[in-house]
This record gives C-alpha cells, structure tokens and sequence, in this order.
C-alpha cells in the first residue's frame, strides 16, 4: 500500500511539473500569438511577461526543462518548413523538435539550481547566448510590446524586484517588486522620418511558384506595373522585396539596361541574386539616376544560408542534405545606400534582426524579405517583433518590403 501511494505522488507531481512547464512556455510565447491574430494589450503582455520570467526562478527543475522544451517548439516550430523547397521536407518534424531540444537545454541550465538568485544571474545571462548563431531567442523581446522596456539594465531590475522577496522576511518581503517601477519604458521620443515618398512593394508569390520558369515573365511583368505606378504617384523610391527577381541579376543586361531607365525617374531597390567566379550573394541592388550599386549580404542565415558547424560537417551536411545550396557567400562589411541624399543602411531579410547591423549611425534601414519559405506561420510576426525590438533600441526607422506578410515602416 505504502508503495502504490509513492508511485501515486510521484506521478502526480510531475503531471503537475508538466503543466507547470507549459503554462510557463504559454505565458512566455503569449506575445507572440497575440500579435499574430491581431490582438495586443500592454497590460496583459506586462503581466504575462514578468509572470513568466517568475515563474522561471521558482518553478521545479522538471518545470523548467518542460517549459524550455515548449518554448522552443512554440517559437520555432515553422523553422523546417523551408526544407520542404530544398528536397529535405521530410527533415521538418526533426526540426521542430530538435529546435524543442535545443531550449530544453537553453532553460535548463536554469535547473542547475534551486537558488533563485543564482537562477535570476543564469537567465540574465542566457539573454547574451545564441545557440548555433540562431540570435531570434532574446530574452528583453518578450517586453517589446508592454510597459517594460527592452534594454539590459532594465531586464537586470526585473529580475531583482522578483527574486529579492525570496531574501526578505515581512513586513518588506514584497517590497522590492517597486523596482518594477524604475524598469517601466520611458523612452517615448518621436523619430523623424526622411523627406522622401517611398513605396514598400508587398508581393504574395508562393516560394514553390517563386522559382517556376513559368512564372518569370509574370513576375518581372508584375515588377514593372509596380514601377510604373509609383512613378505615376509621385514616389521618390520603389522598394521590391528579397529575391523579387528570381535570378542572377548581373547575368541579365537586358533587365538592368531597362531597370536603369526606369531610375531616371525613380530610384529602385530591389532583391535578386548575385554570381561572381561561381560564388553566390543575396543581394540588393539600388538604382538610381542611371546608375546601380549592390549591396552583398553579411550576416546569412544558419542553417539555410551556411551551416554553422565545422568545415567537415559543413560540406557533409550540405551535400548529403541541401544539395550543395547552403553554400552563400557574405560582404565584408554592411552597406549603406545614399537615396536622394539620405543615408539609408542595407538590410536583407535575417540581417535586420542583428545587431551586427546597427553598428555605427543607422538612423534609417530599408530591409527586404522573402518570408515565403515559412508559409503560413508566425515566423513574418516574430521577425517584425524583433525589427521593432532592435529600431527601438538603435533608435532607427526601418522601411521593410516583404513577400508574404511583413512590409511596412517599423520604429
């Protein structure tokens, strides 16, 4: 009898573990969701915010693993759909599981510890690893949309107003949770948008139609009406999304002889690809008053544009899985456009969710997205979480041009 009633506790405390866990991933990944299906309150994404940054230093170690695990497949479970377009769509469950695992282990360096103090210092400290290079798990992004600000020392007075009352005997115990208040987002400033008219091009072109010979002249076609309309409006600029001309650009100077026609009247930015001595770019090109530059990619994506392992993994891993495609090469440094006199910093698609791109005076970005390979998910949501999270702390507007879901001015 004494053993049935063991077996019955100890069930019974990690069904409550579990459920503890995931509620935790759902408070969490809330956010995200609720942007997602149009909804947002600030009160609430406060209050579900710092509900679950507490229930991280207090929950069981169990707990912990359950809601890391959650975490990950709640934020990243649209990851593998792109490997459906490289031939390896049956990898996608893997994936998102993997991707489970990943931050199962993320948080779990959390259950090293039952001290909440040492779990608040792990979990600030987690708020600076990237996994893989994969930067889109940021601790702060959970308080973009709330009271709460989204820089360090205010993530720093978070964690002390919910883990000092653990140290402090009544009548005070409750009391440093007033810290709260000195991490409320005060930074409310107006930015000033250029004087100039830019269009934001969005395109709905299915990815496994995007690259169909068949659909090249309706999309090139497509491109030029875009053009000509904004020319007819009166814009300044034309900005077309990543990839928009599904081809190598530079191998076609019947395109950009007329594309350099059209920017007498307009300046264009549009996506493409780019071969140089056999090596491929993702590139911008802008043109502008019969002239174009080209803006290479820097920071690529893992996993999709290079493969963030040793080199002998990398060439077996490609091979064996990508088909030798994740084999893109990056600029040296970031790029920046001057468009009628203003400086604007170039950004395709991953790259405006780094830091490595804010780096010196960028008051003003203009990105381009395909985010078509990760149809339909929440994955153009959590991306233009994250634009806003790092314009927000750059003090930077950025423009955004996206196929499927996304475009629009961002600060």
């Amino acid at each position: 009898m004494t053993r049935k009633i063991t077996t019955f506790k100890t069930n019974h405390t990690f069904t409550f573990d579990a459920i503890v866990g995931l509620l935790t991933a759902l408070l969490f990944s809330a956010f995200i969701y609720f942007e997602h299906w149009g909804f947002s309150s600030k009160l609430i994404n406060t209050l579900f915010g710092v509900l679950s940054i507490a229930l991280f230093l207090y929950i069981s170690k169990r707990a912990i693993l359950v809601a890391g695990f959650f975490i990950g497949l709640l934020w990243f479970y649209w990851i593998g759909y792109s490997f459906e377009y490289t031939g390896v769509g049956y990898l996608t469950p893997f994936v998102s599981l993997g991707f489970g695992i990943i931050y199962l282990l993320f948080f779990g360096i959390l259950a090293l510890s039952r001290e909440v103090y040492i779990r608040a210092v792990l979990l600030f400290g987690l708020s600076f690893f990237e996994p893989l290079n994969w930067n889109w798990m940021q601790i702060e992004l959970i308080f973009v949309e709330s009271f709460i600000g989204i820089y360090k020392y205010q993530l720093i007075l978070v964690l002390l107003a919910l883990s000092l009352p653990n140290y402090i005997k009544k009548p005070y115990k409750y009391a440093p949770l007033a810290l709260l208040i000195l991490a409320l987002n005060f930074n409310a400033h107006e930015l000033k948008a250029p004087e100039l008219n830019i269009k934001l091009v969005h395109t709905e072109i299915s990815q496994d139609r995007k690259w169909q010979k068949e659909s090249l002249f309706s999309t090139i076609d497509m491109i030029f009406k875009e053009i000509e309309d904004a020319i007819d409006k009166e814009y300044d600029v034309v900005v077309f999304p990543e990839s928009v001309f599904p081809l190598y650009l530079n191998r076609n100077q019947l395109l950009i002889d007329k594309l350099l026609e059209y920017s007498k009247h307009i300046s264009i930015v549009a996506g493409t690809l780019y071969k140089e001595e056999e090596h491929n770019y993702n590139v911008t090109y802008l043109f502008e008053d019969g002239q174009f530059e080209v803006a290479k990619k820097l920071v690529l994506v893992p996993f999709g544009e290079y493969i963030p392992l040793p080199k002998f993994a990398q060439d077996y891993i490609n091979e064996m899985f990508f088909a030798g495609e994740a084999d893109f090469q990056t600029a040296k440094e970031a790029t920046d456009f001057n468009i009628k006199g203003v400086k604007f910093r170039n950004a395709i698609c991953y790259e405006a969710t780094s830091s490595k791109l804010y780096e010196g005076d960028v008051k003003y970005m203009i990105a381009i997205s395909n985010n078509a390979w990760f149809a339909p998910s929440i994955e153009p949501t959590i991306q233009n979480l994250l634009m806003r999270y790092y314009a927000r702390k750059n003090n930077t507007i950025i423009y955004h041009s996206a196929n499927y879901k996304g475009s629009g001015v961002i600060k």
